[in-house]
């Protein structure tokens, strides 16, 4: 399935990303239990100095390597700040990307999520140790699947986004409403896939199942728990988590546009070999996705922003900004990602919160639309990116792709 993904395959100085977000490809590697000690961090890496033309450059073209119609990046280091766009807002189009564009930013959307289940247990209203079936009796097995495990995708519940019925049925309706209970139900009627706390399965069951609790214990919609408790007080004003009917972008904003089929790309978002080249050739055309229903995804993908309040949260996020989190909780988060295979420089994944490499933050992908923002706390770098055709004809998310080469260009091999 194509779609909210995160397409780990790149963000950082790893040499590949295993996240998913919502697709059918899975992870199930053993892991420790974030109760353990994380595994040690390599060396820090070097910043260099920097160099906007060269990585301007480096950026377009990544872009157009990718087959992108247009992209966006932003970059903060200690030595400036810089943005540059590139190519337009849809395939063939003349509307030059903005810097100002809203995007849909998929998985990004969990760090909201899970802030706000970090939040609550500062309020000492819910605890991480808490199993699921305190607020959701319905859950299987719940009483040994804690909310610990759910925010670190080691619960063992499926992925409802994997199912041939959601998918096809985003592909036959692709306005369809979605309520998140439905979404649940559908997760939850899968068997498990396997004991909590034993493997890494990136479940975008779990986030739904978050996102209705938080609403459960707050008293309030999702949507306004995210305004009253990140968006206001971080004065991000171009970011909004829509209600569940409503499809439509801020102006102004980008299209995003996608290959193929969900129910096609199940398996693999990469083209098969004649569809590829009939892509190359021009004659098979991309979807248009950008005003599709994004309610399937809710609290674990249907949030909306600018690349410059995404640069603002992912600093928030990375403890740049206080406030967010009480400093000890924000330690404790920072420290919660474990590794998400047994690869010498595996991506992380913790409470809501990835880690590539010295960078932490997240990837996301909404039919269309694919992006990366990470800070690296060690040398004060804020790297968001996004890009308007995802993923790429051969199954890369190439906003991710694209932030892993500027990193690597950034920094001391």
């Amino acid at each position: 399935m194509r779609a909210l993904r995160t397409t780990t395959a790149a963000a950082a100085l790893v040499t590949a990303f295993v996240l998913t977000a919502c697709t059918g490809q899975t992870t199930t590697t053993p892991v420790a239990t974030s109760t353990e000690a994380p595994a040690a961090t390599s060396a820090a890496k070097t910043l260099k100095p920097l160099d906007q033309a060269g990585l301007t450059a480096l950026f377009e073209a990544t872009a157009k390597e990718y087959g992108q119609p247009g992209a966006a990046m932003l970059l903060r280091t200690p030595e400036g700040d810089f943005t540059a766009t590139y190519g337009v807002t849809a395939p063939g189009g003349s509307t030059p990307v903005s810097i100002d564009d809203h995007i849909r930013i998929g998985s990004n959307t969990k760090t909201w999520t899970g802030t706000v289940i970090l939040q609550l247990v500062q309020e000492g209203k819910i605890a991480l140790a808490d199993p699921v079936s305190k607020y959701r009796p319905d859950v299987p097995n719940g009483d040994n699947i804690t909310i610990e495990q759910m925010l670190m995708m080691r619960s063992g519940l499926a992925n409802y986004t994997e199912t041939y019925a959601l998918n096809a049925a985003l592909d036959a309706e692709p306005q369809r409403v979605w309520q998140p209970e439905e979404l649940v139900a559908m997760g939850l009627a899968l068997p498990v896939d396997f004991a909590p706390g034993t493997k890494y399965h990136y479940s975008n069951t779990n986030t739904i199942l978050l996102g209705l609790i938080a609403e459960k214990l707050d008293g309030k919609p999702l949507r306004t728990i995210f305004a009253d408790r990140l968006f206001t007080p971080l004065g991000l004003t171009e970011t909004s988590f829509p209600e569940l009917g409503d499809s439509s972008l801020p102006s102004p904003h980008s299209d995003g546009y996608f290959w193929w089929t969900n129910v096609n790309t199940i398996a693999s978002s990469k083209l098969p070999p004649d569809l590829l080249q009939q892509a190359d050739a021009g004659t098979f055309l991309p979807n248009d996705g950008t005003l599709e229903n994004p309610s399937w995804a809710w609290s674990a993908g249907s949030g909306i922003s600018t690349i410059g309040d995404l640069a603002t949260w992912v600093e928030a996020l990375g403890g740049k900004t206080p406030g967010l989190l009480d400093p000890e909780m924000q330690k404790a988060r920072m420290a919660s990602p474990l590794a998400t295979s047994d690869a010498p420089d595996a991506t992380k994944y913790g409470w809501n919160l990835g880690q590539f490499g010295q960078f932490y933050g997240h990837t996301g992908e909404l039919p269309g639309f694919n992006s990366f923002m990470g800070y690296d706390p060690v040398s004060d770098v804020t790297l968001v990116v996004w890009a308007n055709l995802a993923p790429a004809a051969n199954g890369q998310g190439p906003a991710a792709m694209i932030s892993r080469k500027l990193i690597d260009a950034m920094y001391t091999p």
